[in-house]
């Protein structure tokens, strides 16, 4: 499957779930083990595992394969390893901590940027 067209369904996947501040970082400059570092926030844990479930599910039905998943039982932060695509569903506080926006995007500029969601009411 081409790169864009994964990237395009993850994108997709995480904003079925409203996954929020979500970021598309080229990181092939910095790093032979993935072409892309996608980033989410969601609000609880519980949209953290249903955003990573559904990222699974999009990406596996489309021929993907998914070489596994991290952090499924706290749900703070879950890691999706598609090969060339590294996803990361984090709740805002531990995103803000870690910053991986910074630490993938210091060399590189974003691929993608996606504007945050607007407040609920």
């Amino acid at each position: 499957m081409r790169l864009d067209k994964m990237v395009k369904a993850t994108v997709n996947a995480l904003e079925d779930i409203k996954g929020r501040d979500i970021v598309v970082l080229d990181v092939r400059r910095m790093t032979a083990l993935f072409d892309t570092v996608i980033i989410a926030s969601g609000d609880s844990t519980r949209q953290n595992k249903a955003l990573a479930n559904n990222v699974q599910e999009k990406l596996k039905a489309l021929g993907a394969t998914v070489h596994g998943v991290e952090g499924m039982d706290s749900g703070e932060w879950v890691l999706v390893d598609l090969g060339a695509i590294v996803v990361h569903t984090m709740q805002p506080a531990i995103r803000q901590f870690y910053n991986l926006e910074e630490l993938w995007g210091s060399a590189v500029a974003p691929r993608q940027r996606r504007a945050a969601a607007p407040p609920r009411s």
